[in-house]
């Protein structure tokens, strides 16, 4: 999935239902997507609403150390995001610029909800499961495996909802 070559633009070739020349929206809307995920999930669950931090589970925030811990993973956590939120920008502009690829808002739309969709996925299989950083809201109403498993769920949601989405896009949708 390197460059758009010229047939590409010519032929009816699709990836994963949709047309090959939208690909560069695609990845960059996913790529910006993981990052804006990354971003809501910090900002919204780490530092506004508290619920957990990065490594709460490993380190609990009870101490100054813990929490010392904590903040610090959670400002490599943001770096993270920010990196995948600027690397998304950068692709988006490339894609912008090629000329085979068409202006499709609907196609980035729905790929940035994938990408933060994705983001839950994984954040939420590698994070909340199999390393046990911490989990959704652990002193939540419920038992904390309730949130963990609805995290999933949005994550599902947001990956399948996006992709409808980019796959309704008028700009290309007559391509398939």
């Amino acid at each position: 999935m390197g460059h758009l070559m010229a047939d590409d633009v010519t032929t009816d070739a699709t990836r994963f239902g949709l047309p090959v020349r939208v690909v560069p929206l695609v990845k960059a809307g996913v790529v910006l997507g993981i990052g804006l995920g990354g971003f809501v999930d910090g900002i919204v669950l780490h530092q506004l609403l508290q619920v957990h931090h990065m490594v709460s589970a490993r380190r609990p925030p009870t101490t100054m150390a813990g929490m010392e811990a904590n903040v610090v993973a959670d400002g490599l956590f943001h770096a993270g995001t920010y990196l995948f939120t600027i690397v998304g920008i950068v692709l988006l502009y490339r894609a912008w610029r090629h000329p085979a690829v068409p202006p499709a808002g609907r196609t980035i739309f729905g790929s940035v909800l994938m990408g933060f969709g994705l983001f839950n996925l994984v954040e939420g299989v590698v994070d909340h499961h199999l390393l046990v950083l911490h989990r959704v809201w652990p002193a939540g109403p419920g038992p904390p495996l309730l949130w963990d498993v609805l995290f999933l769920l949005s994550g599902v949601a947001l990956l399948v909802g996006g992709y409808a989405i980019a796959r309704s896009d008028s700009a290309v949708a007559s391509e398939r």
